[in-house]
């Protein structure tokens, strides 16, 4: 692997934590429920992120097939919340 492409790895992981963190205090902070809502699908999606950048770093399968599933389960629990923030219930 070269120095740059390492470098730029280890640059988009940074940036990716820093960005998780932030992510964290308004999931924590948010004054709506909503706004908490979209905080924890933007933490799939950074977990997502953050696994394809492994998968390339590592070159390696397993991580691009780990990423198709916190895609997977961002989309269902993103759908679910918002069902229950609109009706009060998931399941009719």
């Amino acid at each position: 692997m070269s120095a740059l492409l390492s470098g730029a790895i280890a640059f988009a992981l940074g940036c990716y934590a820093v960005a998780s963190v932030l992510v964290v205090i308004r999931l924590i902070r948010g004054p709506r429920a909503q706004d908490r809502v979209f905080a924890l699908d933007l933490l799939y999606f950074h977990a997502m992120l953050v696994m394809l950048v492994l998968g390339i770093r590592h070159r390696s399968d397993t991580y691009f097939d780990a990423a198709l599933l916190i895609a997977l389960f961002s989309f269902v629990s993103s759908s679910a919340m918002a069902k229950f923030i609109l009706r009060g219930e998931v399941i009719e």
